[in-house]
This record gives structure tokens, C-alpha cells and sequence, in this order.
């Protein structure tokens, strides 16, 4: 097994990189070969297709990304007949985690169902976390009994893993962790955008046509890896690790926080090509920091974690 190869559930990377949803699209004109990443994340799909919200949707700032583009997608219909396809045929390979959004429970049921027969799929990730949406998203994520329930019932209905996507806008992740855990979650994704805003002096109006928007970019490392690492603490699920990622070197505290993999979000505004230059990356800092392979990093980490109890 290579050194940057990572097994998770329903997951088999060559190497732990791969882009977070919402970032990537369905992976439509590529400008490298998507075979060098780990998996793709595609977009969160909904059951109907959504324009999301007003524009301007996305606002470039000095220290990250604000957006509110409101689960945007064909629908389920069209990824599930056109955009997966497509994909599947160009990269067979490749693992395909798909994102899985609704305004009701009844939604994400629908949406997760046909999305793990279609055979399309490797994994599923449940976007319970996006804080864009007035309805569904981050109403399922911030409530432990309600996340617990959302995933026990997509559970029910999918034949592939399911990963849940935490949202850092609450009080207590941990509790959030520990009830998608007990709900059947095969694995967590963390962390999704915080919330903000950002005025312009002159218009004194919002740069955003939705007011607020989930905030990104390497200004937020630090909140993801002090997450990470207290759900690492009282979970045993696999962590894809996401919020801020921008050089190896991230890459590799994420797993020394708790991670397994890695998910690469904003980057990609500054650098399209980011995700194959950190895989190409990671190598030498591993050997700079004596590192042999990820997978015995992450075992190392978690003996750690169990002898500091």
C-alpha cells in the first residue's frame, strides 16, 4: 500500500485529498487529470433543483471566502441520469462521495436512496451543516436528537457508507458527533462554514444577496483542528477533516488532530490546481518529519489520544 494510500469506510484513497463539496461542481472541466485525487466530493443535491440564493453569491475578502449560494443544482433526476454518469465514465476509478441535501427529512430519504442504488456512488456525505439554506441544512445539524434521527432514517435507506457533515455553528460539536454516532454515522466530515457577514463602506449594504454566508479559508484552520481534535476524543468514527486547508503542512495537522483524510475547499479560488500539488507535496514533508505513511501517523495518533485518558 502506498504511503499516502488511507482506508475508510466504503473508501479505498490513494491518497487523502480530495475537494470539498460545493467546490468542484461535478466535476465538469476539469483542469487536471481527477485521477490523481483520493475521491470527489460532488455538489450537495436536493430533490428538486434549486437556483439558490440571490446574487452576488459568492464575496472574495482578504482572509477567505464568503458565500451563500444556497445548495445550487439540477436536481436529483438530472445528477443521477447526466452529471454522476458522465463522471463514472471519464474517471471509473475514482471514488465518488455523494452530498445529500433537503428542506425536510422526507427529502434527504429521497435523495439518499436513489443516489446509493443508483451504483454511482461510493459513499454518501449528509450536508445536515450548510448555514445558506431558511430550510433544511443546518436545522438538522445543530440539535443532537434531530441529527441522530436524520441519520438513523438515511441509514435505513442507503446501501453505501454515510458520512455526516458537522457544522461549527454550534455550542457543543461534540454532542453533535457523539448523537450522528449513535445514529448509525459510519463516519463524520468536519467542519463545515461559519457564519458571517461583511458590510461595504459605501453601498452600507451586505456584499452578499442573502445578507450572511457561510465564511472559509485558511483564517479558520484553527477552529477546525480544535473540533477535529475534541471529536477525536469522544468518537471512534473516521474524520474527513476540512476548513482552511491550503499546504501540506495543514494537511498533516489535520491528521495529527484526529483526521484520516482531508477535504480542500477555498483554496481552489487561488490555486485550481491545489488538490494535486498538495498530493505531490506531501511526500517530502513526510520524510523531512520522519513519517512513513499516513496510515500509521493516524494509528500513532490515536494510541496518543488513548494514553492521554
Amino acid at each position: 500500500m502506498s504511503r499516502l494510500a488511507v482506508n475508510l469506510p466504503g473508501l479505498k484513497l490513494k491518497n487523502p485529498v480530495m475537494p470539498a463539496s460545493g467546490t468542484f461542481g461535478f466535476g465538469e472541466n476539469p483542469k487536471y487529470d481527477l485521477n490523481k485525487l483520493g475521491a470527489i466530493v460532488v455538489k450537495t443535491t436536493t430533490k428538486e433543483a434549486r437556483v439558490g440564493n440571490p446574487n452576488p453569491k459568492i464575496a472574495l475578502m482578504d482572509n477567505g471566502v464568503l458565500n451563500a449560494v444556497g445548495l445550487q443544482n439540477p436536481g436529483l433526476e438530472r445528477v443521477i441520469a447526466e452529471k454522476l454518469p458522465a463522471l463514472k465514465k471519464a474517471y471509473p476509478t475514482l471514488p465518488i462521495i455523494g452530498s445529500v441535501g433537503g428542506a425536510s427529512e422526507q427529502d434527504y430519504l429521497d435523495v439518499a436512496q436513489k443516489l446509493s442504488a443508483s451504483g454511482l456512488v461510493s459513499a454518501l456525505e449528509l450536508n445536515i451543516s450548510c448555514p445558506n439554506v431558511k430550510e433544511g441544512g443546518m436545522a438538522f445539524g445543530t440539535v443532537p436528537e434531530v441529527a441522530q434521527q436524520l441519520t438513523k432514517a438515511v441509514k435505513a435507506v442507503s446501501s453505501v457508507p454515510v458520512y455526516v457533515k458537522l457544522s461549527p455553528n454550534v455550542t457543543d460539536i461534540c454532542a453533535i458527533a457523539k448523537a450522528v454516532e449513535a445514529g448509525g454515522a459510519d463516519g463524520l466530515t468536519m467542519i463545515n462554514t461559519l457564519m458571517g457577514m461583511h458590510l461595504d463602506l459605501r453601498t452600507r449594504k451586505s456584499v452578499l444577496g442573502n445578507l450572511t454566508g457561510g465564511f472559509s479559508g485558511h483564517g479558520i484552520l484553527p477552529i477546525a483542528i480544535r473540533m477535529i481534535y475534541q471529536v477525536a476524543h469522544v468518537t471512534s468514527l473516521p474524520i474527513i477533516g476540512v476548513g482552511g486547508i491550503e499546504k501540506p503542512q495543514d494537511v498533516l495537522e489535520m491528521f495529527l488532530a484526529g483526521a484520516s483524510a482531508v477535504q480542500v475547499g477555498s483554496a481552489h479560488f487561488d490555486n485550481p490546481v491545489i488538490c494535486p500539488q498538495l498530493v505531490e507535496q506531501l511526500p517530502a514533508l513526510m520524510d523531512e518529519l520522519q513519517i512513513d505513511s499516513l496510515e500509521q501517523l493516524h494509528q500513532e495518533v490515536l494510541e496518543a489520544f488513548k494514553n492521554e485518558n
